[in-house]
C-alpha cells in the first residue's frame, strides 16, 4: 500500500468523522462514562471508531482492527488498522480542542503509516517514515541543539512524575525555554511540524502511539521508549530530533 492510496483514503474517512466530532463537540449535554480503566469515554469516541471500523472493514476485508472501545478483530492478519477515535478525550469533553482521531497501518506488526487529525483545526498529519506532511505541505522537526533553547511538551505532569521520578522530572523541565501540557496526538503534530522539540508520554497504549512512529521519523525525528529502546516493546515515549533526544533519556535516567 502506497502512502498516496492510503492519503486518499484516510483523507475521506476523517472527512466524516471529523463531521460526527465536532457535532458532539458543539453539545453541552454531551454525556461522560467511565470504562473499567477510570478513563473518560463518550458517544462520539463509539461513534466514529464504528463508523471507522465498518469502512475499513468493507475497503479491505482482509485487514485486522485493533481499536480502543471496540477490541480486536484478525490482529494477526498481514495489515492491521490501530484507531484511537479520540485520542485526548479528557480534552475533548472540556472544550480543549488539543484531541484528534489517530490511525496507524501496521504490515507484519511493522507500523507502515500514521495519521494525525485535530478536526476543530482542520488538521491532518501523515507520516510514512519517509516523509510527514500536515495539510499536503512537508514538514520537519526543528534542529534545535540546547536543552534551554527547547520547548518540552507532555500529555500528564503527574504520570510523568510518578514514572520518571519527581526530581528527574523537574530538573528535566527546569532546563527548557518552555514546558507546556499540549499532549496527546497535538503534542506530536506539533514536534513533526516544528513547533515543539520534544514530545513526552509516560504510560501509552499501542494505539496512542504507533502511528507516531512513522509520523516522527519521517519528519526526521526519533522517537523510542524513555530508556532509548525500540518504542514498539515498551509502554512509554520519548520522540525528540536527533541532536536532543540522547539529553533527554540522560536527564529521566537521572
Amino acid at each position: 500500500m502506497k502512502l498516496e492510496e492510503f492519503s486518499s483514503f484516510v483523507q475521506e474517512l476523517l472527512k466524516e468523522t471529523g463531521r460526527i466530532i465536532i457535532s458532539h463537540y458543539s453539545d453541552q449535554n454531551l454525556q461522560v462514562e467511565s470504562k473499567e480503566d477510570a478513563t473518560p469515554v463518550t458517544r462520539a469516541d463509539r461513534e466514529v471508531e464504528a463508523y471507522l471500523r465498518q469502512i475499513i472493514e468493507k475497503t479491505y476485508p482482509h485487514h485486522g482492527i485493533v481499536g480502543e472501545e471496540y477490541g480486536s478483530m484478525s490482529e494477526n492478519a498481514e495489515y492491521v488498522w490501530l484507531l484511537d477515535p479520540i485520542d485526548g478525550t479528557h480534552s475533548f469533553v472540556t472544550k480543549v480542542p488539543l484531541f484528534g482521531t489517530v490511525l496507524c497501518l501496521k504490515k507484519r506488526g511493522v507500523p507502515l503509516l500514521g495519521a494525525i487529525h485535530q478536526p476543530i483545526m482542520n488538521l491532518l498529519m501523515i507520516g510514512d517514515e519517509n516523509q510527514t506532511t500536515l495539510n499536503d505541505r512537508l514538514v520537519k522537526v526543528r534542529t534545535t541543539e540546547e536543552m534551554g533553547s527547547s520547548t518540552i511538551l507532555t500529555s500528564d505532569d503527574l504520570n510523568a512524575q510518578r514514572r520518571f521520578g519527581k526530581d528527574n522530572w523537574e530538573n528535566l523541565v527546569n532546563k527548557a525555554a518552555l514546558y507546556r501540557t499540549w499532549g496527546d496526538c497535538f503534542g506530536y503534530l506539533s514536534l513533526a511540524s516544528g513547533n515543539a522539540d520534544v514530545m513526552i508520554d509516560p504510560i501509552v497504549n499501542p494505539w496512542d502511539f504507533h502511528a507516531m512512529i512513522p509520523i516522527i521519523r519521517g519528519a526526521g525525528g526519533m522517537i523510542t521508549d524513555h530508556k532509548g529502546n525500540d518504542a514498539l516493546k515498551g509502554n512509554s515515549v520519548i520522540a525528540s530530533n536527533h541532536k536532543l533526544h540522547p539529553l533527554i533519556i540522560d536527564h529521566l535516567a537521572g
